[in-house]
């Protein structure tokens, strides 16, 4: 397992140089810089060339990109940004990050704790009322794009009903309409995940077997079916806790919490290039540990994968 995890790692550096070079060009095709925001319309253009060659970007495109890669792995420097007083990328992840982590990882419990029951009882009581209700509530949550979730639920909660508070990220209930807006979706495709993997364990002859044997329905389902159909979820799971990251850059938005993506989104209309490279980068590597975490607990799931990956 541990080599598995070595080559894993050393096949992530590859994709996350090309991920760093792909935003490092993409962010610098934008009709305007951050040197014309910051020197505003009027600027003469020795002003401008001034402000160019202060932050760097009078080099080569190539020649910034490699000044930035020898800084991000000699130092751990993600550069400072243009526009916060030259605040370092590093002490703004620090910052904001935890916040950032917080709302996905809560999103991501909500979403496990309400996904996963739905698809077991959906599959279990196949073809029945409660089946047909779940499915139906989990197109919706699909279909609803957490842009329009995120006002309908401060409009109902917040602003009519005066149940939750949006104005500030100061307590667990502050949390609460961001977790949902952010893990309702996710909630949804786990449900259906579920309840797909289960109806095909069920369907299984070993399953079958085992109850034929004398065992009882529910504690096959429970000692067997639950166990083989989570399998297949998990990796469902680290494609959800990606999204998470990166929806969360809207949540953020819409609720303004003081995370990474409140501030992408700033650093985006901003052409904050330091900020946009530091967070892209950031999230890619979640993403890539993410889901080696996955297929580690593959490993602790399933015998077979140990059996494997010793064999290898």
């Amino acid at each position: 397992m541990l080599s598995f995890i070595l080559k894993r790692l050393l096949l992530a550096i590859p994709s996350l140089l090309a991920i760093s070079f792909l935003v490092f060009v993409v962010a610098r095709l934008a009709p305007s810089g951050p040197v014309e925001i910051i020197a505003g319309d009027k600027a003469s253009p020795a002003v401008i060339q001034q402000l160019k060659h202060q932050y760097g970007l009078d080099k080569p495109v190539l020649v910034q990109y490699t000044d930035y890669v020898w800084n991000m792995v000699r130092y751990g420097d993600f550069g400072k940004s243009f526009q916060r007083g030259g605040q370092s990328i590093t002490a703004m992840i620090r910052t904001d990050f935890p916040v950032t982590a917080q709302l996905a990882w809560q999103a991501l419990l909500f979403a496990i704790v309400l996904g996963i029951p739905i698809g077991i009882f959906a599959a279990l009581y196949h073809n029945t009322w409660f089946d047909r209700l779940a499915m139906l509530v989990v197109v919706a949550l699909v279909s609803i794009p957490s842009i329009v979730m995120g006002p309908l639920l401060i409009l109902v909660f917040a602003v009519q009903l005066r149940w939750l508070p949006i104005d500030s990220w100061t307590s667990p209930s502050h949390t609460i309409l961001p977790m949902i807006t952010l893990g309702a979706r996710s909630a949804a495709i786990l449900a259906r995940f579920m309840r797909s993997s289960l109806l095909d364990v069920l369907r299984q002859d070993y399953l079958r077997t085992a109850i034929a044997k004398g065992l009882s329905r529910g504690k096959a389902v429970w000692k067997h079916g639950i166990k083989n159909a989570v399998i297949p979820v998990l990796t469902v799971m680290g494609t959800v806790f990606g999204a998470l990251l990166s929806g969360s850059f809207v949540v953020e938005t819409i609720f303004r919490v003081p995370g990474i993506g409140y501030e992408s989104i700033n650093s985006i209309t901003k052409r904050d290039y330091p900020v946009i490279q530091g967070m892209t980068v950031l999230v890619a590597t979640l993403y890539i540990l993410v889901n080696l975490a996955i297929d580690v607990m593959y490993g602790m799931v399933d015998p077979r994968i140990r059996s494997q990956e010793a064999k290898q």
